[in-house]
């Protein structure tokens, strides 16, 4: 305990401090618990009874009092296993455990015959470009839209349990506010996960360690790995690539798997160990087993967070790109729970699995001309009579959008077929699904360009330009970047999506004119320009929702890819710090001895 602004503090053992009157208060009402990160406290203050010998007849203080220890039963109590030394081979995970306690069933598991008779199937839509063609004319390129929808959550007591790999940077630069922040976060994740999910925690600096072994959440494993995350100290350099080689290993060795798989890293500075500055090869951060390869384009995906403006954008997104995750741009570090949030309201809505598109053309002369699919790993055959697009997992309704671009001979009608496979992770069942021929009107009415269609061409010109737009700043032409997105600006405003009002073409529009503000100078770029340039390139890549600044708002138009799962987790989150009347008394003392307080939400 020590003094502050005239009021003892009390810093409890998990780090963080508040008023004595205000947590011995809050503890002498049975609350044993931190209202910050949820650790259970093993030594609590209490207020003793006035001494008129001491202090001038101020309140006599103790400031601890050790709880009684559990009683022994190894069975269902084992000792925090972060404390044992660390194995040669991490096949020490947790068995996984299907049978849950009654008191919270919201995640067991569905049985076979709740299949998908409900309904619950991906949606398969198509659009073309224009309504109809006239019956004469033939076409060289003919853009049709392949649109995929992911079913809802499976319902609420029911989901694909996960194994998730946190691999959090403590180097030297996180210790203070940022260390503390990181701790919350983790606790967040930790609360929101089920016990049927499992966690593993690998922290690294100069060197890493495996600090908490693959274990389920349950109650005791809930406490065990908060125990882990507040006993983390920052110091020393910064080995990325240690980190994610134990990471990895952690998913290697496990003797069992959960359906869904992830792992999330969190750095906030640059790999001194690997990476040399002057031809900078970023694939070497990354472990062979978590990278697609031709006979498995699935993997495990590693969503990368940059923390704070230091942090090297340039290695985390590619990191993230090479594994099929996403990289996120902490700007406001207040925000890291909600960026975290995010991340884990998709990863535990997992409903699709493995989903591969298949396209085949139908008339006999068509031909596909070419896919435009982001960063999802696509193929043309040789006779360009078929495709296909590797799409992955997909989170609960979410949508993924793909252009396809074929010829139409004169008089031709029927133009694709379009199906999907894929494996539903709760039912394990295998689904395949036949969508519906693709074909043209052919007419002489006034052809109706589908905003649809329009849209998507917006968004992948969208991100054509944000490649270019960086690729020339990296080589030191900012102003040949800003006119390069300033182009696509005047393009974008002319378009038929646009014209009619769209909320994606808004949302683009309100994006890249960010991006230019952030290239007004080498200095502005260097320090946030190139790391929200990037995230956006990750998000529109893969369609899927990334934070950029304090771009979690959900007020911020950036949110295009946002799921109602992520939304609601987010809405937890924000939930959480904003807290009950007494929960910000309790807080309050937290953000006066960092010396600086997180911007009002």
């Amino acid at each position: 305990m020590r003094r502050g602004d005239g009021q003892a503090i009390f810093t409890a053992e998990c780090s963080h401090s508040f008023h004595f009157q205000c947590i011995a208060s809050n503890v002498k009402h049975g609350n044993q618990i931190c209202p910050v990160c949820r650790a259970k406290w093993k030594e609590i203050p209490f207020q003793g009874p006035t001494d008129r010998a001491r202090n001038n007849n101020d309140e006599f203080m103790t400031v601890l009092r050790r709880l009684p220890p559990p009683r022994s039963n190894s069975a269902r109590n084992p000792a925090p296993t972060f404390q044992s030394p660390e194995p040669s081979i991490f096949n020490d995970d947790e068995s996984l455990d299907r049978k849950i306690d009654s008191t919270n069933t919201t995640f067991s598991v569905k049985t076979p015959s709740d299949n998908l008779n409900h309904g619950r199937k991906v949606n398969i839509k198509t659009y073309t470009e224009v309504s109809t063609v006239v019956k004469s004319r033939k076409l060289d390129s003919f853009t049709v839209l392949l649109h995929l929808k992911a079913p809802a959550s499976h319902s609420q007591t029911s989901r694909a349990p996960v194994d998730l790999v946190t691999v959090l940077d403590i180097s030297g630069s996180m210790a203070g506010t940022k260390l503390a922040l990181l701790k919350r976060a983790m606790g967040f994740v930790i609360q929101n996960l089920g016990p049927n999910d499992r966690l593993a925690v690998i922290a690294f600096s100069s060197t890493a360690r495996r600090l908490f072994p693959l274990r389920r959440m349950s109650e005791t494993g809930r406490q065990q790995a908060l125990q882990a995350v507040n006993s983390l100290v920052a110091n020393g350099g910064t080995n990325i690539a240690e980190g994610l080689r134990k990471g990895a290993k952690v998913m290697e060795d496990r003797r069992e798997k959960n359906p869904v798989s992830s792992i999330i890293l969190l750095s906030d500075g640059q790999d001194t160990y690997t990476i040399t500055q002057n031809r900078p090869n970023y694939e070497m951060l990354l472990p062979l087993s978590v990278r697609p390869n031709e006979s498995s384009t699935f993997k495990i995906p590693v969503h990368a967070f940059g923390f704070g403006g230091d942090h090297d954008a340039s290695s985390m997104h590619s990191i993230s790109e090479a594994s099929g995750g996403t990289f996120s741009f902490i700007e406001t570090e207040g925000i890291i729970q909600d960026a975290f949030a995010q991340c884990i309201g998709g990863l535990l809505s997992v409903v699709v699995k493995d989903l591969r598109l298949g396209i085949e053309c139908v008339g006999p002369t068509v031909y596909i001309g070419s896919l435009k699919a982001g960063s999802y790993h696509n193929r043309v055959m040789p006779d360009r009579r078929t495709g296909s697009i590797d799409v992955g997992d997909l989170y609960a309704d979410e949508e993924r959008d793909f252009l396809v671009s074929v010829n139409v001979p004169v008089e031709e009608t029927s133009i694709l077929k379009v199906s999907c496979v894929y494996t539903d992770p709760v039912t394990k069942e295998f689904v395949k699904l036949e969508g519906e021929e693709v074909r043209i009107e052919r007419n002489n009415d006034v052809a109706k360009i589908s905003i649809e269609v329009d849209r998507q061409q917006n968004r992948i010109r969208a991100a054509e330009a944000m490649a270019t737009a960086r690729a020339l700043a990296e080589n030191g032409d900012l102003a040949g970047a800003v006119s390069a997105l300033e182009s696509f600006r005047k393009v974008l405003s002319e378009t038929a999506s646009a014209r009619s009002g769209d909320r994606l073409c808004a949302s683009l529009e309100a994006e890249v004119k960010e991006m230019e503000e952030r290239m007004a100078s080498r200095h502005v770029y260097e320090a946030s320009g190139r790391a929200y340039i990037l995230s956006g390139l990750s998000s529109h890549s893969w369609q899927r929702a990334t934070a950029r600044g304090d771009s979690t708002d959900g007020s911020s138009l950036v949110q295009a890819y946002q799921t109602p799962s992520m939304v609601e987790m987010v809405t937890r989150s924000q939930a959480s710090l904003l807290g009950s009347p007494s929960g910000q008394r309790l807080l309050r003392p937290m953000w006066s001895s960092f010396g600086s307080q997180p911007k009002p939400r």
